[in-house]
This record gives C-alpha cells, structure tokens and sequence, in this order.
C-alpha cells in the first residue's frame, strides 16, 4: 500500500510541477486600490477564536503586520507572470515598476508608476539597513536607474527582469546585480 500512495504523491507532485511550467496564465484581479476586510466568520463551530482573529490586521488593538513584509509576501504571489512592456496587471504581465505600482496599490498604497519617479520617492536607505518592502534600484542600461525591485529582506528581492522573463527572485550579492545596485528607497 506504502509504494501504491508514494507513487501517487509523485505523480501529484509532477503533474502539479508541469502546470506550474505549461505557460499557464494567471486569472486577472481587480483595479489596484484599497481592498476591503472581509466580513469576521461568525458561525458557530468547533474551532475556538479569540477576538483579536476578527479584527482587520491594522485596527486599534488588533493584530499587527509589519507593512514591508506584506509587500514582500505580495510581490512573491505574482511569481511567473510574465514580463511585458508597460505592464501593471497580473492577467496581463508587469515591467518592473508596474509589478512595483499594483504591489503597493493591492496594499492601499499609492506610489508613482516609473522607475525614475520611484527613485525620487521616499528616502535613501543605507544597504545594511534594508529591509522588506523597501525597493531596490539598478542601473541595467547605462540610465541610472533603469531597474526596480521589492526587497524580501536578506540578501532576496522580487521583480520583473526583463523582455523574456517573469517575475522572479533574485540575490542581491550575485555579481551582476550588485555591481548595478544604485540605491535603496523606502516608501512610508
């Protein structure tokens, strides 16, 4: 029985990696803008809840999210979707300040849509004192800056590289893109 149900799992697992890799494209969401809290689950069950489970994550006295990391998370949600030239839409494809703009407009943040305007917003942060959510700059065409991408924290970010790729996750002390990193900016 042991090998029949690890055989399944394999196959789950391959057919689950397959469609990850088939060129599927993702469902389109709505217009950025501010999204509503669902309504708390008040049906009586089994599972014990405490009150602070039903209560938006920024109400007074509710639980607390760091907002960097829930841009962080966000932006890793959109990996896969393909890169396309002034896009700012999942179910379309984002360039790099697209996938910044409708990260941030997810999270009721508005923020300037070009690399140029996000590089004048917010301040300077030090490389040392980068943290998630903070947007990281390049130099990938001799205009500085040419490039952006959402820091995961660490040495990680997220973006939208380039013509042939997708949104993905990338390391900051890779060669080639610490020798382009021209700056780091945190929007508050």
């Amino acid at each position: 029985m042991r090998p029949l149900l690890l055989a399944i799992v394999l196959l789950a697992s391959m057919f689950t990696v397959a469609c990850a890799t088939g060129g599927a494209v993702p469902q389109p969401f709505p217009t950025p803008g501010p999204r509503p809290f669902p309504a708390p689950d008040t049906t009586p069950g089994p599972v014990a809840r405490t009150p602070a489970q039903d209560l938006p994550l920024d109400a007074p006295g509710g639980i607390s999210i760091d907002p960097g990391r829930a841009l962080a998370g966000m932006a890793l949600a959109y990996r896969g979707v393909p890169y396309r030239t002034g896009g700012a839409d999942p179910g379309e494809g984002f360039d790099c300040s697209g996938l910044v703009w409708y990260v941030f407009a997810q999270n009721g943040r508005f923020v300037p849509r070009t690399v140029a305007e996000l590089f004048r917003t917010g301040p300077a942060v030090e490389g040392n004192e980068l943290r998630a959510g903070d947007l990281v700059f390049f130099n990938t065409t001799g205009v500085s800056p040419s490039h952006v991408g959402i820091a995961l924290g660490g040495e990680g970010f997220v973006h939208a590289p380039s013509t042939t790729g997708e949104v993905r996750v990338e390391r900051l002390d890779t060669r080639y893109w610490s020798g382009r990193l021209v700056g780091v900016r945190r929007i508050e």
